[in-house]
């Protein structure tokens, strides 16, 4: 009975283990965005905590980005940007969740580059929105390198900009995500 239940536990502490180190995460990935008004430059911020889960045994990804985390040139942009458009204390995060489309598993063992579309729901401003997004992953050893470029219409997530700033402000976003995944071991 004992040697039955240590094998049995063996078995469990194996699966669980190749499970995990099947996972790679980040909390450290770089969002930056810019926003091209029609009569200046327009605005940019960059946001450093970013959280990402890859199961590389599934291909599911998660991606979290906390909204006050974003850094301006100028403090007074950051506030309006919390307050006035992305309502950060009722708003506090960003989600995407997804799995990577045609995904095989196998293929992914080696290390190299790769072209993979993310589907699934990226949720913003408390609205949810299916998403099909193209971006590249590179694995090397015990990291997977993850970038894409996102176009984001403020409209579609119910963000409004005010008339008196609407000119500084564009109404489709250009994002850049940009991580670094170790595997969890």
């Amino acid at each position: 009975m004992f040697k039955k239940i240590a094998f049995t536990l063996l078995i469990a502490c194996v699966t669980v283990s190749s499970v995990q180190a099947q996972k790679y995460a980040t909390r450290s990935g770089t969002v930056y965005f810019k926003s091209n008004g029609t009569i200046d430059d327009g605005v940019e911020a960059t946001n450093e905590q970013v959280g990402v889960v890859l199961d590389a045994s599934t291909g599911a990804v998660a991606f979290q980005v906390l909204i006050k985390s974003f850094r301006f040139e100028k403090a007074l942009m950051e506030e309006h940007f919390n307050e006035n458009y992305m309502d950060s204390d009722e708003f506090p995060k960003s989600i995407l969740k997804g799995n990577i489309q045609d995904y095989n598993a196998s293929e992914f063992e080696a290390d190299g580059e790769y072209e993979v579309t993310i589907v699934g729901e990226m949720t913003l401003h408390g609205v949810s929105k299916k998403v099909s997004q193209p971006g590249s992953l590179v694995k090397k050893g015990d990291q997977v390198m993850m970038k894409t470029h996102m176009m984001i219409a403020l409209d579609d997530y119910g963000i409004e900009i005010p008339s008196v700033v609407r000119e500084k402000i564009a109404e489709v976003i250009d994002v850049d995500i940009d991580v670094t995944l170790d595997k969890i071991k």
